[in-house]
């Protein structure tokens, strides 16, 4: 590190803070630090810089679903702010199994990551949570709640699918069915609510025939579609409650022949960035990603750091994006 500070012109702290992220440095001191790193091929002793400050300077994410897109853009937006702070993402897929959440946690823990994002699969609170609790590492929760006293980070559910389900019901439609989610997760039963609530603002009994169980993935999203929407007595709207049973459910209308939203108005909660290549364009709830993730890791950093004030629980606001797959004939 001396040999870099000499190359550069600069002190040993400044290359310092350019390597670890620990205070802002002008652009031109990083730029000139920088090309001394590549100039001279230093390489930073991340065991030593662990030793020294009593780091391992990982986080860990134990998630699920990475090939959607909306876990994919959580997982890229954290990993962006941590690379910025100095910290190396490590993440595990869980694919919502319980003892594979617990495998990752244990793989996580037994490589001392300073620090743990959790998307909880079911029965989290009773079996990864408090391994990670008995092991004192921080942690804070996204995406999905739990009836825990600790940190969670999560998108606005119940009203976002409540905006949604009403706007149906408001142009006319009284059939109007739900994909809902793996009602063992936080967001689920959430946002199913919003759908009950919806109905029930407007005066319209549930009929269970057209609540579609589709556990939160694709396949099981396009099989359920296709058996209620394959006779000529369908419901005239759908409701999916997030982007891989939106996926699901769009396979299955183009697959029975039905157009959108001419046969089925459609509406989706999550929006994704190639959905604008659909047409019609999507009516949609969007998550603020982004901000989700990058609240979560600040508050981890913080607990990493030794923040020890009260657990806070987080509610990210959605957006309502009107388009014309609901039927109402917008550009």
């Amino acid at each position: 590190m001396d040999d870099v500070a000499r190359h550069a012109g600069v002190s040993g702290s400044t290359v310092s803070h350019v390597l670890n992220g620990t205070r802002p440095v002008s652009a031109s001191t990083r730029t000139r630090v920088e090309e001394a790193i590549r100039a001279l091929g230093y390489r930073n002793n991340l065991n030593a810089r662990a030793l020294a400050a009593g780091k391992t300077f990982t986080v860990g994410l134990a998630t699920s679903a990475l090939q959607t897109p909306y876990f994919g853009a959580i997982v890229n937006a954290m990993e962006k702010r941590l690379s910025g702070a100095g910290y190396m993402l490590m993440v595990g897929d869980s694919n919502d199994d319980g003892p594979t959440e617990r495998r990752i946690i244990d793989a996580l823990l037994s490589r001392r990551v300073d620090g743990i994002i959790v998307t909880p699969a079911i029965d989290s609170e009773h079996t990864t949570i408090p391994q990670i609790v008995a092991a004192g590492t921080p942690f804070v929760l996204v995406d999905r709640n739990l009836p825990l006293d600790c940190d969670q980070i999560t998108p606005e559910n119940t009203e976002s699918a409540f905006l949604l389900t009403n706007h149906l019901l408001a142009l006319g439609h009284r059939r109007v069915a739900v994909l809902r989610g793996l009602m063992g997760i936080g967001s689920s039963p959430e946002r199913y609510q919003g759908y009950l609530n919806a109905l029930a603002a407007n005066g319209v009994p549930l009929d269970e025939s057209i609540v579609l169980n589709g556990q939160g993935h694709r396949d099981d999203a396009e099989r359920e579609v296709r058996r209620v929407f394959a006779g000529p007595d369908h419901p005239t709207a759908l409701v999916a409650l997030n982007n891989s049973m939106t996926i699901g459910a769009l396979e299955a209308l183009v697959g029975l022949d039905l157009s959108i939203p001419n046969d089925v108005a459609f509406v989706s909660y999550d929006h994704f960035d190639w959905s604008e290549l659909i047409r019609p364009k999507l009516t949609s709830i969007a998550q603020n990603v982004e901000l989700m993730a990058e609240t979560a890791v600040e508050l981890l950093l913080r607990r990493i750091d030794g923040d020890t004030s009260p657990a806070q629980r987080v509610t990210i606001a959605t957006t309502f994006q009107h388009r014309n797959s609901c039927g109402c004939g917008l550009d």
